[in-house]
């Protein structure tokens, strides 16, 4: 028998178990009866009446909540169900024309690797820098690396810089980066590769070029690789650094050998590209004469940019070989003429500098003044007569004699001194027509000076042969047809 706290008896907890049963039963059949929404009024005294017939306490009465506002849910869309065309072109622009199961498989950063061609030039945008790197993008899903050493200053994000392209890092999905013109440091034949820009020590000199260092590993830079120009005397190298660029490395050989006339060759180029799109038509430039041609002379503008000067733009008189007016090594006063960017080429004049001497002719030689000057050219039409310097005129065949001639030689020869007489000149086309003949007088042959002193006598009467007592024949009233077999 227990007391207070004691155990219960298992017929008083067999009691207690079967009358909870019956309680969990009654509730679960009023509240499939009522239902549970304590919101309505209609349930509460519902469930209150049920609760005093199972003789429990009544519910407490329950303030009506607010009916909770509806959220709309944004409709997924159905992946079977074909995407619009303004989502087809946004997700290819993101997706940079690679494969969703490219992307996945990670062959997309791999097969970017080969669009960027290593040694090349490229233009990139900052994105961040991380200790010692700079990350930059260089357009598209494209991103390279360059160390923060090669700049004087490290550059902002956001930040437009020029890179040159080394290599493509299939591992890391980067391209290694330098910028141009700084030279690469490398610790070991693991760095080294080939189109790689390096500074190297100068230590020694051989007949066959000069003896280097790279960061502790031995090079070689051939006597043809030195400069741009043959050296004779390479021991004045020994001890100075060059940045060259290496042609070759074989690690298992430990053969390096690198070009200083590579870096050279670039720089120059891309100087010359800079100054070659500087140029416009009709620019005046100083230049220095390089080479004379029979055609005419190439002269150096700056940046050893060349262009070519034709005789004919040499002056305004006629040139028959350019060391007539211009030495080598002369400075000279150009315009550009012609400018053709596929092939190079540069056209230019010097006569154009110097003053044109037909905007005074048309004052100075005036029609039917007489002037002299000397031949210079023969055609089979005429002679051409040079009046000045520039100023040249034409004396056609007709205007040489008074004589019919088969050639202009008959009369003239080239380097002849004449005297001419001014027909017309015309400044705009830079044409002259010239006369000598107008200045002489026409040769008379003897025949003609006799019938030339004859008096003028008028010319004899034909007689008719005809007897003048014969009668006329013919007529209507003469013999007709029929005297001949003819029947009118």
């Amino acid at each position: 028998m227990g007391g207070a706290g004691g155990p219960t008896s298992p017929q008083g907890s067999q009691q207690a178990g079967d009358a909870k049963i019956q309680d969990e039963a009654l509730q679960a059949r009023t509240a499939e009866l009522v239902g549970n929404d304590l919101s309505n009024p209609n349930t509460l005294s519902m469930r209150s009446a049920a609760a005093a017939a199972l003789n429990e306490p009544p519910l407490p009465e329950v303030t009506r909540r607010p009916p909770v506002e509806k959220v709309e849910t944004p409709v997924v869309p159905n992946r079977r169900q074909k995407l619009s065309a303004t989502m087809e072109a946004e997700l290819d622009q993101a997706m940079g024309g690679v494969s969703f199961d490219d992307l996945m498989s990670g062959t997309a950063v791999a097969s970017s690797g080969g669009t960027l061609e290593p040694e090349s030039r490229q233009r990139g945008r900052v994105v961040a820098m991380r200790r010692d790197v700079v990350f930059v993008e260089l357009g598209g899903r494209e991103q390279g690396c360059v160390p923060v050493v090669q700049f004087a200053a490290p550059p902002e994000p956001g930040a437009m810089i020029e890179v040159v392209v080394q290599r493509f890092n299939a591992e890391e999905g980067l391209y290694d980066l330098s910028v141009p013109g700084v030279a690469i440091e490398i610790g070991n034949w693991d760095e080294v590769h080939e189109g790689m820009v390096v500074e190297a020590q100068i230590t020694g000199h051989n007949t066959g070029g000069l003896e280097c260092e790279v960061s502790r590993i031995r090079g070689f830079i051939p006597i043809s690789q030195i400069a741009a120009y043959r050296v004779e005397d390479i021991a004045q190298f020994v001890g100075q650094k060059f940045t060259c660029l290496v042609t070759e490395a074989n690690a298992s050989r430990k053969n390096l050998v690198l070009s200083r006339r590579a870096i050279l060759d670039r720089e120059k180029e891309e100087s010359k590209q800079q100054a070659f799109a500087s140029l416009a038509l009709g620019q005046v430039h100083d230049g220095t004469v390089r080479k004379l041609m029979d055609f005419g002379a190439f002269v150096e503008l700056a940046a050893g940019v060349d262009g070519l000067l034709h005789i004919s733009q040499l002056a305004w008189s006629r040139v028959k070989h350019p060391s007539e007016v211009l030495q080598e090594g002369q400075k000279i006063k150009v315009r550009i003429e012609k400018i053709e960017p596929e092939t190079g080429r540069i056209g230019l004049s010097y006569r154009d500098m110097l003053e044109n001497p037909w905007t005074l002719a048309a004052g100075k030689y005036l029609p039917r003044s007489t002037v002299r000057g000397r031949v210079t050219r023969l055609a089979e039409f005429g002679a051409f007569v040079e009046l000045e310097p520039g100023v040249e005129g034409l004396v056609h065949i007709s205007e040489l004699s008074h004589k019919r001639l088969w050639r202009a030689s008959d009369v003239a020869k080239e380097g002849d001194e004449v005297e001419v007489m001014v027909l017309s000149v015309d400044p705009g086309s830079q044409r002259m027509s010239l006369s000598m003949k107008a200045l002489s007088q026409p040769v008379v042959s003897k025949k003609e000076k006799e019938e030339a002193q004859e008096p003028d006598l008028p010319p004899p009467s034909k007689k008719s042969n005809r007897p003048s007592n014969e009668p006329l024949k013919g007529g209507l009233s003469g013999a007709g047809g029929e005297a001949f077999g003819l029947k009118w």
